[in-house]
Parts: structure tokens; C-alpha cells; sequence
């Protein structure tokens, strides 16, 4: 079984200029736990995730030794009207892990355990044509099997 056969196709991405809070509630409302980040030439620039917006709230390491240690976790909750308030660019991972269509679907399942990720974008020819995640492929493999027995 190959990527490309279980695959979405209809990809919601974000821009790198777009602003967080459009993005932030796309993810929320659509329950995406991320997003792929494409240029206007539609190649794949980044991922923004949850996990990338709530990061930017807390404080980096020289700040926590700079404070001693103490931080007020209730006043970061309030960081996050800031976080919004920035451009997807700002906080997006560059880190870019892409498989193609033509991959076999437990090699790119694979690589999305190896790399502690649950979705991936599928990538041709340098742009973004479908993304699968983890839940497609258990679909995929649980649907096979379940037809070879019935």
C-alpha cells in the first residue's frame, strides 16, 4: 500500500505571513493539531502545530535563570493573546520531515514514529499535495486486513 492511496488531498495550509490567531482557531475549530506551511509557489516552508504556539509562551531557559527559577505559570496563560498576535512565520517549525506519494505507507509511518510526529505532509516535486497521519494509516492497515478475513 502506497502514500498516495490513503492520503487527504484537500490539505488545509497556512502562509508564513498569516496571522497566529486565524490559524489558531482553524486548528481549534477544525480540530487539526497542526498545520502544513507553504510559500505562494505552494512549497512546504514549515509546520505549525499547537505544541509550536503554547511553546512560545513559556520562557527560555536564560530567563528562567535570570528570574531564579520563579515564574508565574497563571500570568503566561495571559502570554497567549501575544502568541496570537504574531505572524505563523514566527513560530513555526523549519524542521520540515515530508514523505511522497509513491513511499509505502509503514516506511512513512515509520519515519512519523522515529520522529515523535502524528501527521505528515506528502511532498512532490517540491510541493505540498496530501499530508497523512497516524490515525490514517492504522484506517488504512485495520480496513486491508479486516476485508481479507470477511
Amino acid at each position: 500500500m502506497l502514500v498516495k492511496e490513503i492520503m487527504t488531498t484537500s490539505v488545509r495550509a497556512a502562509g508564513p505571513e498569516d496571522p497566529v490567531r486565524e490559524v489558531a482557531a482553524t486548528m481549534c475549530f477544525h480540530k487539526f493539531s497542526g498545520l502544513p506551511v507553504v510559500d505562494a509557489a505552494g512549497k512546504i516552508v514549515g509546520v505549525i502545530s499547537e505544541k509550536d504556539i503554547l511553546h512560545g509562551m513559556f520562557p527560555k531557559f536564560e530567563d528562567l535563570v535570570a528570574s531564579s527559577g520563579l515564574v508565574d505559570f497563571e500570568a503566561l496563560e495571559h502570554e497567549y493573546q501575544n502568541m496570537v498576535s504574531l505572524k505563523v512565520g514566527d513560530l513555526m517549525s523549519q524542521k520540515i520531515i515530508t514523505v511522497g506519494p509513491e513511499m509505502p505507507v509503514l516506511k512513512a509511518a515509520s519515519i512519523m514514529f522515529r520522529n515523535r510526529i502524528r501527521r505528515i505532509p506528502v511532498q512532490q516535486d517540491g510541493k505540498l499535495v496530501g499530508i497523512i497521519s497516524i490515525g490514517d494509516v492504522h484506517k488504512a492497515i485495520f480496513k486491508q486486513n479486516l476485508t481479507k478475513i470477511a
